[in-house]
């Protein structure tokens, strides 16, 4: 009898161990996906922080090279896009963590495709970066940073023909309000407060060059998503570090053709002894527009990559408020009425934006 009862006794704590150690495949399963949770909640927070630091220094740092006595916009485009080399370490260390996760895309016509995409995307974002780099040549950063915010207005345009993006009345809502900030700001221009002498012609194709940069930056955001889903047909972080690097050799290949055909490369010896803040600034500031620009870059397709296109389009669009708050106290900008009300414009029309991307993302949820 006593026999009997050991040997339930062992049945009973085996049956208790393994309900135990079923119990706790659960639990370890929620605290490893309650940990990649929080991993990807820490990169969500980071990445945007990244962004709105870079993006607010390049452009104060961008306006500063015009101020203080830099002329040549297409070394200040070539500088923007030329430190992509700074890229290469991260895009070895993905190519190899991702290599063996890939499907097989080293196909011929693959690689023909990938390249005509990377080519395409460079070329716009050089053309773009120069017509930027003439817009902040004769506008103030102020004025030049909330006529960019319409950079979103205009990937939600393309990407309604591009990506069936839907236009609610939010989204519509964003886009005229976007678009009046903008407008306003033709009126709110008063080249005669520039040191330099600024023409109103000179204001006037500034404000038009910005505007086709930021519709140009929108088209890019659309493409992208474009080829993520049917060209490229993947997005992983191999994938996105290959458009960032690819497309920064074509872009800057661009600059530096733009530098050496328009002869500006001729006054640059000139230009450098006669910077108000000396030589090695001059080196400087160049550098730390590189950088930060790369900076600012990285974070915006890491966004992509973590959360979608539109966010970090979104991202980089709410910091540009931040600017013109920063350019008065740095450049004396001034903030007019105008400047005020296209500023609160701006955010309203951001806010709706982002709105409406909350909306759709509970509906999927």
């Amino acid at each position: 009898m006593a026999a009997k009862d050991h040997h339930e006794d062992v049945e009973l704590q085996a049956i208790t161990e393994s309900d135990d150690e079923a119990a706790a495949v659960p639990q370890q399963e929620r605290v490893v996906s309650k940990a990649k949770q929080i991993k990807w909640w820490l990169k969500v927070l980071t990445y945007p922080a990244v962004i709105l630091t870079s993006q607010t220094a390049y452009l104060l740092l961008a306006r500063l090279y015009y101020v203080k006595g830099g002329t040549s916009k297409w070394l200040s485009t070539t500088v923007q896009l030329a430190g992509f080399p700074l890229l290469i370490p991260y895009y070895i260390y993905t190519n190899r963590r991702h290599s063996n996760n890939q499907p097989d895309q080293n196909s011929a016509a693959s690689n023909l495709t990938h390249g005509a995409f990377y080519v395409i995307v460079g070329i716009l974002a050089g053309g773009n970066t120069y017509l930027y780099s003439t817009g902040m040549d004769y506008l103030p950063v102020s004025t030049s940073a909330l006529i960019t915010s319409s950079e979103l207005a205009f990937n939600a345009f393309f990407s309604y023909f591009l990506n069936s993006q839907k236009l609610t009345p939010l989204i519509a809502n964003s886009l005229f309000l976007l678009t009046v900030s903008s407008v306003l700001l033709v009126f709110a221009g008063d080249p005669t407060t520039d040191p330099r002498g600024i023409t109103k012609a000179k204001y006037t194709l500034g404000f038009v060059c910005t505007l086709a940069s930021a519709a140009g930056a929108g088209l890019v955001f659309a493409v992208s998503g474009y080829a993520f889903r049917r060209v490229l047909k993947a997005q992983s972080l191999s994938i996105v570090m290959n458009m960032l690097l690819f497309q920064g050799m074509v872009a800057s290949g661009i600059g530096v053709v733009g530098l050496l055909a328009s002869g500006e490369w001729k006054g640059l010896g000139k230009e450098m002894a006669e910077y108000e803040l000396g030589t090695t600034s001059y080196v400087m500031t160049l550098v730390w527009i590189g950088v930060t620009w790369q900076v600012m870059a990285v974070g915006t397709m890491a966004l992509v990559f973590e959360v979608s296109p539109v966010f970090s389009n979104a991202v980089g669009t709410v910091g540009l408020p931040l600017v013109p708050i920063l350019a008065v106290v740095v450049f004396d900008d001034r903030m007019t009425g105008v400047k005020a009300i296209a500023m609160v414009l701006a955010v309203w029309g951001f806010l709706s934006y982002l709105c409406q991307q909350y909306l759709d993302g509970r509906q999927v949820q």
